[in-house]
């Protein structure tokens, strides 16, 4: 039986709250490269805590590690005050310094409620868990006087033509990304954080993700087949796209970094039934090796400047449109840390997986925005439509113990 690619998509668009159609940008993939400030996983699968930037964005990641994600957006309760969000810093702070470097919580005495779940047993491994802390711009409305301090290119996330936004699944005051090389360490974090916050924030939406291990090599595949991640940006190049140094941004944001969450939902059931050869000229890629289509490997690099009518690599090719690889786009790469996710069946009988895509940069309308433009239209939004996410503002990092997410930007 034949089913139109239009009926198909109709069908699955309908249902409850959190199961719109999801897609757009196919950018996310593979971490980045290391950086300096964040280094290799210790002995004890541990990154350290403090430095310049956060941990979670250039941390490195091999094929056995942080294979596992949780997305999570809060909003600050209302009428808490700036002293109070202040607080809440610090205690994020601290929690998540104990939680990413492990070690024996505290014993309460058997009178009172235990100070940890115990889930991942008496003694707490770090397990390669990172928590990168960022902002979202309804921070800074009237409740804490943060106004004249919003980083300039922080807003709430823009809706593009192909885009199907779910409000269930957006935006929030904070997000909180815990990467870590279990998913019991991350719902132990996750736990833990709630505990010592509750009444001052509050869950908005969440999301658990996974990357697979590179089959058989190279970088990891998404939910459509394809090897994603493989033009990510690394070294020198990765650190100059994504730390924020503009003197036009206010003096506490440097440092940091512009945060774009994509809760992308792939119609995989019906990418099923396309044939191999559109498949890959909808990606420019081949699906078994990854190969650029002029290519023979998964690195080589397309040669645009030879294809110029699109004979090989077609126009609307994804990655021809993603990153053209000329002098005048260079700057608008991005780093991409992204994962896959299965949200089960949603109420039409349809399976509800996707792509968490996961971007930071220098500056969202250069960036970001400028590359999803280009994108607009492009086959694979028959296939692919977001839902939820939103922009967020990456805290710079905590560089002592004595100092905290956000004191420059509360004090």
């Amino acid at each position: 039986m034949s089913v139109s690619r239009r009926n198909f998509l109709k069908g699955a668009a309908t249902g409850a709250a959190g199961t719109a159609l999801a897609g757009g940008t196919l950018l996310g993939g593979a971490h980045a490269d290391a950086r300096p400030a964040t280094g290799t996983p210790t002995a004890a699968d541990s990154y350290p805590f403090h430095g310049p930037n956060q941990a979670g964005i250039l941390t490195p990641a091999p094929a056995d590690k942080q294979n596992y994600v949780s997305v999570a957006a809060y909003d600050v309760v209302d009428g808490t005050g700036k002293a109070a969000l202040a607080d809440l810093m610090k205690t994020l702070t601290a929690r998540t310094r104990f939680l990413t470097t492990g070690g024996t919580p505290a014993n309460l005495g058997v009178s009172q409620p235990p100070s940890d779940s115990d889930v991942l047993g008496p003694d707490l491994p770090a397990d390669g868990l990172t928590v990168t802390v960022s902002v979202g711009s309804s921070l800074f409305d009237d409740r804490f006087g943060l106004a004249a301090q919003k980083p300039q290119r922080l807003a709430p996330m823009k809706a593009f033509p192909d885009d199907s936004p779910d409000p269930a699944w957006l935006h929030g005051d904070l997000s909180l990304q815990l990467c870590a090389n279990h998913p019991d360490t991350i719902h132990h974090a996750i736990r833990d954080i709630a505990k010592h916050t509750r009444g001052v924030m509050q869950l908005r939406w969440k999301i658990e993700g996974y990357n697979s291990p590179p089959r058989p090599s190279g970088t990891s595949r998404n939910l459509l087949g394809f090897k994603d991640g493989t033009a990510n940006p690394t070294g020198s190049q990765a650190q100059n796209l994504v730390w924020v140094a503009d003197p036009a941004e206010p003096a506490w944001a440097h440092g940091g970094s512009y945060q774009v969450i994509r809760l992308i939902r792939m119609l995989v059931e019906f990418w099923d039934r396309v044939s191999i050869n559109e498949q890959e000229r909808m990606f420019g890629r081949r699906r078994d090796t990854g190969a650029p289509l002029d290519g023979n490997t998964e690195f080589d690099t397309p040669h645009y400047g030879n294809d110029p009518s699109g004979a090989v690599i077609p126009l609307d090719a994804h990655i021809r449109l993603a990153n053209p690889r000329t002098a005048s786009t260079a700057n608008q790469r991005l780093i991409r840390r992204s994962y896959n996710y299965d949200l089960g069946v949603d109420p039409n009988g349809n399976l509800q997986a996707g792509h968490i895509f996961i971007a930071y940069q220098q500056d969202i309308h250069r960036q970001f925005e400028t590359v999803q433009d280009r994108l607009a239209g492009e086959p694979l939004v028959d296939y692919v439509q977001p839902f939820g996410g939103g922009y967020f503002y990456t805290l710079p990092g905590v560089t002592n113990p004595n100092d905290w997410y956000a004191h420059r930007l509360l004090t």
